[in-house]
């Protein structure tokens, strides 16, 4: 069995963060795919055991301007009908919605900052307890949202993002937000971001200290969310 990790990068800070943490304690390999230096046709889309799809600031319906896109939805839309584990993050979920046949458009507000997750009664039962807004905070830093695909599970919400994360069937999971952010190596984020942040009206002294202050809480309920999502998704395969 082939236990490589296929993370597909859009900026070198938006990686998998505490989440690779979990993957090197398994003796997981990762292999980053970063889009605009690799060709996103190149690896075979059913090779690796785990496919993850991670953020980035473009939109993914915006394929005229982007042609990283479509090349990507054949991937994930591939994975999918294989039933293999695919997980997606903000940008990354976003593709796997639209793969689902899900609509992706401008959400009504840009949502940036630390916000609690209302989960529904199905992401109690999951492994997103463990993000549970009682629990932890949760990092956004998102412009567009997504309608929940046909078929597909509501697991958790914001009072500005109605579908914050979903899982279709017993192989995908698409988060809006972001549970990988490390506190530690957050800084990245704040300089390459430093116009929206700007534009948004955020101090980016607050958003540094919100995240030095509930990031460590964060990364720990992430690495066992996604830690227990790897054992559900590994036994079914």
């Amino acid at each position: 069995m082939n236990h490589e990790v296929l993370a597909i990068r859009h900026v070198h800070f938006e990686d998998l963060g505490s989440l690779e943490l979990v993957l090197g304690e398994r003796s997981r390999p990762v292999r980053y795919l970063d889009v605009g230096f690799a060709r996103i046709e190149a690896p075979d889309p059913a090779a690796p055991s785990l496919m993850v799809i991670l953020g980035g600031p473009i939109s993914a319906s915006d394929d005229a301007r982007y042609p990283t896109i479509t090349p990507l939805l054949s991937m994930i839309e591939k994975r999918i009908v294989a039933g293999l584990p695919t997980l997606g993050i903000c940008l990354g979920a976003q593709l796997i919605a639209r793969a689902l046949g899900a609509r992706v458009y401008r959400a009504p507000q840009t949502e940036l900052g630390w916000t609690p997750l209302t989960l529904t009664e199905a992401g109690r039962a999951s492994p997103l307890r463990h993000l549970d807004g009682t629990l932890t905070s949760m990092l956004h830093w998102h412009g567009d949202t997504f309608d929940l695909p046909a078929g597909a599970t509501h697991l958790a919400s914001t009072a500005a993002c109605e579908n914050q994360a979903f899982s279709w069937g017993e192989h995908v999971l698409g988060l809006q937000c972001h549970p990988e952010i490390r506190a530690d190596r957050f800084e990245p984020w704040l300089i390459g971001n430093a116009g929206e942040i700007a534009s948004e009206g955020i101090d980016v002294r607050e958003l540094r200290a919100d995240t030095a202050r509930l990031g460590p809480r964060l990364e720990e309920g992430a690495r066992r969310m996604f830690g227990e999502w790897l054992d559900q998704v590994e036994k079914k395969a």
